[in-house]
């Protein structure tokens, strides 16, 4: 797992994230290069999360998962990343296409400059329905010209089967959530077939956005050892910080700050042995604006141990912390907050865009930019949240459930850009930063407009 790095979760803690917390709010992109994930052979992930943050998270994008247990420049979006629905959440993240990459503007996405949306919260289960799939018409045989012979039957065509979306070989698609649990409960859906190809195969990450002490060990353990089990790598979001999502959508988190150092080992008791990557709590960097100096210098102090204690528990853990997203602070100040936090020492490097809709040119350039000024081991790398920003960010502004966005580049640790090591569908799609659906639950047409494009 050497090589990885990293509008946000917040589909709203079960509902949301910056600009499109649930998806990150952002604008559009930047370039990419040749680098790899020293990751395991890619494999296929088993398995959504839940959870998402603020719908309001500057320029993030919304709507994320959580697991029972467990959590970017802001001008334009904010929070998307965190439309993760507060609570449990055991769910994949799965989700497709292409990557198709269209200009356009920003996150659950994007926010205005000094306003961007955080994420939604994950649910708990994650589910997501798929649109009709279409099949082929009927075509009917010609009749052939010697006037003896009788026409054929008409032939009919079988109907067209999705395709799915390249799978990544070394994720972990972790079983349980919302989109898998809508597949499996409608199967005679017309849509059922576009959401199970497009969507439901894909890994994606597990969010925690419960404070639950006594139970975060085990619900993190159940995804790392099945992980495991399967040979694959599970994408972990711990997300209860204290004053989480500055009292918007996915608010919630431990009630205070001895309490989350504690509920971060108990946490990482769970991360096992095997290569994991964690998405330390979205948007806690780059969204503390409702924060005084003494108390972001408290929450930056609690995020350095929290990447210290997470690494010192599993070696093998690649532990990213929040950057935002292109569309929300400059690089020199998203470095500065990062510095703060410990990133430079405490951690494997930066996520960006968790939630959001920012191109991945857009993320590669800005995440390169903020690790350049980061200063710190040239091994840190970053980490980008692909999930739904396939035509880019929609209009400053639009951040919940923007019309004509798409799916992003499947994840996967082989990005063959240097210094980015994973892209990742750390939100799942088509949970709703809370417009066409309920924020952070699963909205089946929702999903098929992403996958459609």
């Amino acid at each position: 797992m050497s090589g990885i790095r990293g509008q946000r979760r917040k589909n709203r803690v079960e509902g949301r994230r910056g600009d499109s917390r649930s998806d990150h709010g952002g604008d559009n992109g930047r370039r990419d290069d040749g680098g790899a994930f020293p990751l395991a052979a890619e494999q296929v992930l088993t398995g959504p999360l839940a959870g998402e943050g603020r719908a309001a998270r500057r320029g993030r994008g919304r709507g994320r998962k959580r697991v029972n247990g467990g959590a970017l420049r802001g001008a334009m979006a904010v929070v998307a990343s965190a439309v993760v629905a507060v609570g449990t959440v055991t769910g994949v993240v799965s989700a497709t296409s292409g990557e198709r990459e269209r200009a356009t503007a920003a996150p659950e996405i994007t926010k205005t400059p000094d306003m961007p949306p955080l994420p939604g919260a994950p649910t708990p289960s994650a589910t997501t329905a798929s649109p009709s799939a279409s099949i082929s018409a009927s075509a009917t045989a010609t009749k052939r010209p010697a006037p003896t012979k009788t026409p054929p039957p008409a032939a009919k065509k079988p109907p067209a089967r999705q395709q799915s979306a390249p799978v990544s070989a070394n994720l972990y698609l972790h079983p349980q959530s919302q989109v898998l649990d809508w597949v499996r409960a409608h199967r005679g859906d017309p849509r059922h077939a576009l959401i199970q190809a497009k969507i439901a195969a894909q890994p994606a990450a597990v969010w925690f956005a419960e404070y639950k002490p006594s139970t975060i060990t085990n619900e993190v353990r159940k995804v790392t050892a099945g992980a495991a089990a399967a040979g694959r790598v599970p994408v972990v979001v711990p997300y209860a910080i204290p004053e989480r999502d500055c009292g918007g959508a996915s608010q919630g988190g431990a009630p205070d700050f001895g309490s989350y150092d504690s509920w971060i080992r108990s946490f990482g008791a769970g991360l096992g042995k095997g290569d994991v990557i964690v998405i330390l709590e979205p948007d806690a960097i780059a969204q503390t604006d409702c924060l005084n100096d003494a108390q972001r210098a408290t929450r930056f102090a609690a995020l350095s141990r929290a990447g210290k204690a997470l690494r010192a528990a599993n070696p093998n853990a690649r532990v990213y912390f929040d950057a935002g997203h292109s569309g929300w602070h400059a690089a020199s100040k998203m470095a500065g907050y990062l510095r703060q936090a410990g990133a430079a020492t405490n951690s494997d490097g930066i996520f960006t865009n968790v939630s959001n809709f920012h191109r991945t040119a857009d993320e590669v350039a800005y995440a390169r930019q903020v690790l350049s000024a980061l200063g710190g081991p040239s091994s840190l790398g970053a980490v980008i949240d692909t999930s739904r920003n396939g035509n880019g960010a929609p209009a400053a502004g639009q951040w919940c459930d923007p019309a004509g966005r798409a799916l992003g580049r499947p994840p996967t640790t082989r990005t063959g850009t240097s210094r980015i090591d994973a892209y990742l569908w750390v939100k799942l799609p088509g949970e709703s930063d809370g417009c066409k659906g309920a924020a952070g639950s699963f909205t089946p047409d929702y999903a098929v407009d992403l996958a459609n494009g």
